[in-house]
């Protein structure tokens, strides 16, 4: 566990300091989430989207489906197992 300070300016900005850059492999352009829990923020780096395409395997005849297709399927499946 590391802990780091950092001064919020006037405008609310805080520069991430290096060491928690390094730590979480963050660089330029990437995004990061702040989750609330209680009076605490806790600082995340979110997944590259496009660095998981093709981690999930895809049936076939699932392939270039109509993502409302695919939601309104799913509710249709699932609806009678949550009863």
């Amino acid at each position: 566990m590391m802990d780091v300070a950092a001064k919020l300016t006037s405008k609310g900005q805080v520069t991430i300091p290096k060491s928690v850059r390094e730590a979480l492999k963050l660089s330029e352009g990437d995004v990061v989430v702040f989750r609330i829990e209680g009076h605490r923020a806790v600082l995340a780096r979110t997944p590259r989207l496009l660095e998981l395409a093709g981690s999930i395997p895809v049936p076939s005849r699932a392939r270039g489906a109509k993502w409302e297709d695919v939601v309104g399927a799913t509710r249709t499946t699932r609806a009678p197992k949550r009863r």
